[in-house]
Formats: C-alpha cells, sequence, structure tokens
C-alpha cells in the first residue's frame, strides 16, 4: 500500500523504515500535524497514518477522500480526534492500536501517584535551591490506600496489577466489567467510587457521554483529600472546577499526562514562547500538581509496536477488506 505518513517523530523513524519493509508498504514521511490545512498532501496515497494529537476532523476527512484515500490509521489508542461519522460518509476505512505495550501508561500512573504520595515535585524544586528541609514534606503510604479505577480495560487491567503489590484496598467502575480485573478489585457504582477512593486513577476512553467526567458536581461526591490521576485524556476533566477543589483543599492532588486544550501545546518546545492558556498555567504553578507532557505512553516498546500495529492493520485492510482494530461510528457513541 502507498502511505502517507502524518505527524511522525524521529525516534519513531527506524520502526517506520523496518515495518513498512517487513509489510509491503510505501511509506513517505510528514512531519506536520494531519489537519484539514494539508490534508491535500494525500493525493495519491491509499491511506494514511496519523497520530492522537492530529486533527481528523469532518472538514479533514473530506479532503482526503477527495484525494483518494481509502485507509486512516491512527498509531494511538484513543479516536477522540477522529470524526467516524466522516469517515463512514466517504467509505474511509479507520482503525487505531488499542493493543500497544499496556504497560507503559499503567507504570506511568503508579509513577505519578507516588510522585503526589511522596511530595516529589516540591522536593525536587526545594533542593535544587539547595533547601534540605522536611517541614510540609510529608507524604503518605499507598498500603493505607483506597485506590479506584474508572475503565478496566487492557490498560486499565494492567494498571490494577501494577497497583496490587502496594496492598491498597482496590475499587472499580466500568460499564462492562472485566474478569481478570475481578481477581484483584471489587466492582461499584461510580458514585460508590467517588465516595470511597483516596486515589482515582482515569483509564476509560474518552465519549460524549464522559466528557467532563471529573465535575464539580462528582468532585463533591469525592473523598476530602482525594487525588486524581488522569493518563487517559484531558476532557475527562473540567480543569477550572479541579483548579478550585485543589485550592480550596477539596482535592488533595492531581496528576495528569493529559490536557484538554494541549493540541497544539504539549509535544513542541514552547521555553521562547508566552502561552496564552490560563488554565494550564495555573495547573502547572500549583504545588500539589503534577502535569506531565503526554508522555505515558512513551518507551521503546510502545512506540515502536504503535507504528508495527498501525502498519499492519493497513495491510489487513489492504489484503482482507478487513482489520480487528476498525473503528465504526457506533463505538465513539
Amino acid at each position: 500500500m502507498n502511505i502517507l505518513a502524518y505527524c511522525v517523530r524521529p525516534d519513531e523513524m527506524e520502526s517506520f523504515k523496518k515495518f513498512s519493509s517487513l509489510l509491503g508498504h510505501q511509506v513517505t514521511i510528514v512531519h506536520e500535524s494531519f489537519s484539514p490545512h494539508n490534508a491535500a498532501l494525500a493525493k495519491g496515497y491509499d491511506g494514511i497514518s496519523i497520530l492522537g494529537n492530529c486533527n481528523a476532523n469532518a472538514e479533514a476527512i473530506e479532503e482526503i477522500a477527495k484525494t483518494g484515500v481509502r485507509y486512516l490509521a491512527t498509531r494511538s489508542a484513543g479516536i477522540n480526534n477522529i470524526d467516524l461519522d466522516a469517515a463512514a460518509k466517504w467509505n474511509i476505512k479507520v482503525s487505531n492500536v488499542p493493543a500497544y505495550s499496556p504497560n507503559a501508561v499503567a507504570e506511568f500512573a503508579v509513577t505519578s501517584a507516588l510522585c503526589l504520595a511522596r511530595n516529589i515535585k516540591q522536593a525536587i524544586h526545594r533542593v535544587e535551591e539547595q533547601n534540605f528541609s522536611l517541614a510540609g514534606l510529608i507524604g503518605f503510604e499507598l498500603r493505607k490506600k483506597t485506590i479506584g479505577f474508572i475503565g478496566t480495560g487492557r490498560i486499565g487491567v494492567t494498571a490494577i496489577k501494577a497497583f496490587s503489590g502496594f496492598g491498597a484496598k482496590m475499587i472499580g467502575y466500568d460499564l462492562y466489567p472485566n474478569e481478570e480485573a475481578k481477581k484483584y478489585i471489587d466492582y461499584v457504582t461510580l458514585d460508590e467510587l467517588f465516595a470511597q477512593a483516596d486515589i482515582i486513577s482515569l483509564h476509560c476512553p474518552l465519549t460524549e457521554e464522559n466528557h467532563h467526567l471529573i465535575s464539580k458536581e462528582n468532585i463533591n461526591k469525592m473523598k476530602d483529600g482525594a487525588i486524581i490521576i488522569n493518563t487517559a485524556r484531558g476532557a475527562l476533566m473540567d480543569a477550572p472546577a479541579i483548579i478550585e477543589a485543589l485550592k480550596n483543599g477539596k482535592l488533595g492532588g492531581l496528576a495528569t499526562d493529559t490536557y484538554e486544550f494541549e493540541v497544539g501545546i504539549f509535544h513542541h518546545d514552547h521555553s521562547k514562547d508566552r502561552i496564552n492558556d490560563p488554565v494550564l498555567q495555573e495547573l502547572i504553578n500549583l504545588p500539589n500538581v503534577l502535569v506531565t507532557p503526554h508522555y505515558g505512553f512513551y518507551t521503546d516498546e510502545a512506540v515502536a509496536n504503535m507504528v508495527e500495529f498501525s502498519l499492519t492493520n493497513l495491510r489487513d485492510f489492504e489484503t482482507t477488506g478487513v482489520c480487528n482494530n476498525e473503528c465504526k461510528a457506533l463505538q465513539q457513541v
């Protein structure tokens, strides 16, 4: 298949070279993110490869359809950036990579929780200023807490297993309970999870129904001092509501690897720019908030898997007409 790959990072180049050869693809690399503005570059290609921070909205989908593109493969698990209804309208098949190394994100969720539990951000800042005092740095042990998992799919179950070694009580919520997860957690209702959990770890996809799941209303249902870990999607959180709760003490901390309006900010160097986003700036500056640049997935194994599996999806579409990782409009709602 003749493929145009958008938003390719330097760390993906070797994997593209290796797996395009193994799978019989001809791949052209573009380093820009896919959007309506450069969709016309796909003219003459059978399929395109994109990432989760690309803008595959209805306009972009229509543009690539006009160029003759038949397939769109995202190298990410999330598909909230892709208008699946538009893809169906223009008869473009879409696939994602739900099965890249779940350990990468799961281990990062544990890392984030431990950083908050032990005030690592504050401690590092103090030492950088040659302040080695202990006042205000006292932490807590995970084994004495209740950890709640929202989303118990592949990544969620792996996170549950990773947290299980600390001896904490663990509970979970999912519309579709997972038999493997039941070995480690007790399933509860969402309201029960909010009421019982000291630490809430998000591992669910973003849908219309759970947009701003962590809202002012739901924060008020939580324990005082609860901590939120978000390695999923930024729009699961109402950031201003979280900031208010962090300031008044209702929430004890937030570690987020993603942000609702991160496109154009995350994965870019803005060290010499002024970012015109006061909400993000306030989150970054709060002492009990850890903001990271959406890199929980970013391990050597996961990056290789994302490229390999996305190109395999395109090979399957081309040779059989079907793909196990095909994404359809009904799956997004």
